[in-house]
């Protein structure tokens, strides 16, 4: 994926400033595709060449030079044709288990530490996930497409920290059990 079709995504959603684009991406699309608040304008300069979409004066009479970028038909059409595509599966790829490997075969490297800082991290993100289904998404609420949609996403992050933390909690678990003799486990992953 690439951060023209995030921010064209979000700018369907919403005809945005850069500025009101950049805070909007922070808190929805930024939880699962990361970009700087310089990346986002670069980029946006760059589809606005391409002719992906386009940019108008704000209302405001001039006083700022703020800009709101709209998404034109060529843009639709490269989002469409992008959506169509089939998705690369995600590669795990995360120093940690590296080091849980080194660990295994040195021995006990203390890595404690570093397995319960990760696991807050996941615990303190879960919570804004729940935090924001419990305010978008009540129970007895009847949810458009859209929404549901939506919910889907977030369901998506609150099962990926859940599933984290809680494989940190068994890390944790087999770290501190006491070592038993050395077995040759040479064909394990």
């Amino acid at each position: 994926m690439s951060l023209a079709h995030a921010l064209m995504t979000s700018l369907l959603e919403r005809t945005s400033s850069g500025y009101e684009l950049a805070r909007r991406f922070d808190k929805s699309i930024g939880f699962f595709w990361h970009a700087t608040h310089q990346q986002i304008y670069r980029e946006l300069a760059r589809m606005e060449k391409a002719g992906w979409i386009v940019s108008h004066t704000a209302p405001d009479g001039g006083r700022t030079r703020k800009k709101l970028y709209q998404v034109l038909p060529a843009g639709q059409a490269e989002l469409v044709r992008w959506a169509r595509e089939p998705a690369p599966m995600v590669e795990l790829r995360d120093e940690l288990m590296v080091r849980l490997r080194a660990d295994a075969v040195i021995g006990p490297l203390g890595m404690d530490a570093e397995i319960e800082r990760r696991m807050s991290l996941h615990a303190t993100r879960l919570k804004i996930y729940q935090a924001i289904e419990a305010r978008d998404f009540p129970p007895q609420q009847s949810l458009s497409r859209e929404a549901r949609l939506q919910h889907l996403i977030l369901k998506t992050g609150i099962m990926y920290e859940a599933s984290w933390h809680d494989w940190c909690r068994e890390a944790l678990a087999v770290l501190r059990e006491p070592q038993a003799s050395s077995q040759d486990h040479s064909s394990a992953l």
